[in-house]
């Protein structure tokens, strides 16, 4: 069942409704055919589905040296201003300008590694006899484009009864507004419903809905609970060919040797 009032301390934003726990009945059964992905591995012991937190890739490469070239026409107004007027620009102009200045490399920066710098892949492993989810996760800070610690890939290991799913919509800045429509997965201190952290589970509510049922029965049930897919699963790592650059610059998927051992196998 979909629960129609929050479960959790605090809800997601834009919190829709809650999907069943993990060791209750999916709402619904995955149905293959409209599902994007299928999942990248499944065996006895682990399900590893895919997962991105960047939805649409390869526009903010263009639009980055835009922004760059954007952060130089105050600069180069206020140059060719003294040239001319052979005076100091007005004080509005001057406080102007390295706003902007400022304003467009942080943009340009930002928008560059936010197309670039995820992995190709933010995959999710569900051990079935460790009762262990172990993530892919990718951090940015947006208030530090430039550093490097605050971007890059971390793994982050939950038990598998302390997670809890939600279905969320929230209006973004799309031209006149769109509906962005995902499922967060929520981790709560064990026996409450006390969030302790959160994750970007799935794009669109439906798939995510399904890819939520997936976990549930593989994980109660086990592989031969699983529908079969049309399609073989797709190699995140091999996309050299692609002709979408940010994907091809992007960092493979490499998790740590003890990690994806553990992840992997029974205890």
């Amino acid at each position: 069942m979909l629960f129609t009032t929050p479960l959790l301390d605090k809800p997601a934003p834009g919190w829709k409704h809650d999907l069943p726990g993990p060791n209750e009945s999916p709402s619904n059964e995955p149905y293959p055919p409209v599902l994007s992905n299928p999942p990248n591995h499944v065996d006895d012991v682990y399900l590893e589905l895919a997962r991105a937190t960047v939805r649409t890739r390869g526009i903010g490469i263009w639009i980055a040296p835009f922004m760059f070239l954007l952060s130089m026409v105050t600069p180069a107004g206020m140059i060719s201003y003294v040239v001319t007027e052979q005076h100091l620009p007005p004080l509005v102009l001057s406080l102007l300008g390295p706003i902007v200045f400022i304003t467009g490399i942080w943009l340009g920066i930002y928008i560059w590694r936010m197309d670039v710098a995820p992995p190709r892949d933010e995959p999710i492993r569900f051990n079935r006899f460790r009762r262990k989810v172990y993530v892919y996760r990718f951090y940015r800070d947006g208030l530090r484009p430039f550093s490097r610690t605050a971007w890059g890939v971390r793994i982050e290991v939950y038990d598998w009864d302390n997670l809890r799913a939600e279905a969320c919509s929230v209006y973004g800045p799309m031209g006149s507004g769109g509906l962005i429509e995902t499922v967060t997965l929520a981790v709560v201190k064990p026996g409450t419903h006390q969030v302790i952290d959160r994750f970007h589970f799935a794009h669109e509510i439906q798939q995510g809905e399904m890819y939520w049922a997936m976990a549930q029965l593989f994980m109660q049930q086990g592989p031969q609970a699983l529908p079969a897919f049309p399609r073989p699963p797709r190699d995140w790592n091999n996309e050299d060919v692609t002709f979408n650059l940010a994907r091809r610059w992007a960092p493979k998927v490499r998790w740590p040797a003890e990690i994806d051992l553990e992840s992997r196998t029974a205890p």
